[in-house]
């Protein structure tokens, strides 16, 4: 992996402004990185190619560290989902999505802080077994889920905890009903975490898992689980905070690394330059801290975190006024200040 280069993605919608107010303040930041663009999902259809081009799968062969912006994949048949395709190319097993209040976010809890750690391959997202009948009456698909792709992503879990000082890991899961497959990926971590003493360990079905975080989510920590339900309860936990605007997102794999916005691209706001690159400011902040550069991530994210917290120079999500660009200004403002 070049540890110096990027791959741009800037997306659709509004993914191009806040893609570029992102890579304003990473040059403000001073990293030394380089930024080369790509493109997948509507844009590359509306220039006569595939929805992620060979030529954007040979840069990020290349590069291994990428920023992405909101894509969208068309509706219909023959069109497979951009960011499932990434991240069975270039084997990005661990969704990785923190939940971090920021002061002065509207939101029903103060002080969350919780990390979601969600299996990206296998599951129900596979897509193993998709099938209609001919009369259109059943559908069908599979669930696959192996032991060692199991044993990968709660390793990668229990590592990540014990690196950022957290202290307790919640494996969420449904055996009490899907035996097989959910029984399989407990089974696995009952033995992981075997080699973990210095955690406290937690296993919690996933309705109850949703109810508790709605009702006191203080009690957790680290969340691991599978595919579908990492899914899910990432965005409970991005709405304990105040939204996908405010919640960036990791694709971790053993030789690389995708960094997004998880929200939409926002077709209704595209073009007004009032869109809010908070969640990808974010995201390049857990791309700063992949690549070992810990002080500028935490730069990065303190100075977010002071401008969007005093909300006097916020887009109009936040209750501000300020377009992207004047968000954007002031960060880089004081990123050059404290350089």
């Amino acid at each position: 992996m070049n540890k110096n280069t990027v791959t741009v993605i800037p997306g659709d919608g509004i993914g191009p402004d806040i893609v570029d107010a992102t890579v304003r303040v990473l040059k403000a930041l001073d990293c030394g990185l380089e930024f080369e663009y790509a493109i997948a999902g509507q844009t590359a259809l509306d220039q006569g190619l595939d929805l992620v081009p060979e030529e954007t799968l040979s840069v990020l062969r290349r590069n291994r560290l990428a920023l992405k912006g909101p894509i969208t994949t068309p509706v219909g048949g023959g069109f497979t989902s951009v960011n499932v395709t990434l991240r069975k190319t270039f084997d990005l097993f661990a969704n990785v999505r923190p939940a971090l209040s920021i002061p002065g976010v509207k939101s029903r809890y103060d002080n969350v802080d919780i990390m979601t750690v969600r299996e990206n391959i296998e599951g129900i997202y596979s897509g193993l077994g998709q099938t209609v009948s001919e009369d259109g009456e059943t559908a069908e698909l599979r669930s696959r889920i192996t032991r060692t792709e199991s044993e990968r992503l709660l390793r990668f879990a229990y590592e990540t905890a014990v690196k950022q000082s957290r202290k307790k890991v919640t494996v969420v899961h449904k055996a009490n009903i899907m035996k097989s497959t959910s029984g399989l990926f407990l089974d696995v971590a009952r033995k992981v975490r075997e080699d973990y003493p210095q955690l406290e360990h937690e296993e919690m079905i996933v309705d109850a898992c949703a109810m508790q975080l709605a009702m006191n989510p203080h009690r957790f920590d680290v969340i691991v689980t599978t595919n579908l339900f990492g899914d899910i309860l990432s965005d409970l936990c991005a709405g304990l905070i105040g939204g996908l605007g405010v919640a960036p997102g990791a694709n971790i794999g053993e030789h690389g690394g995708l960094f997004e916005a998880v929200h939409g691209s926002a077709p209704d706001i595209a073009g007004k330059g009032i869109a809010n690159p908070t969640a990808i400011m974010l995201a390049g902040a857990l791309m700063l801290d992949y690549i070992e550069m810990h002080d500028k991530a935490k730069q990065l994210r303190r100075t977010v975190r002071q401008v969007v917290g005093e909300g006097e120079i916020v887009t109009p999500d936040l209750g501000g006024r300020a377009s992207t660009s004047e968000f954007t200004d002031e960060l880089v403002r004081r990123l050059e200040q404290n350089r």
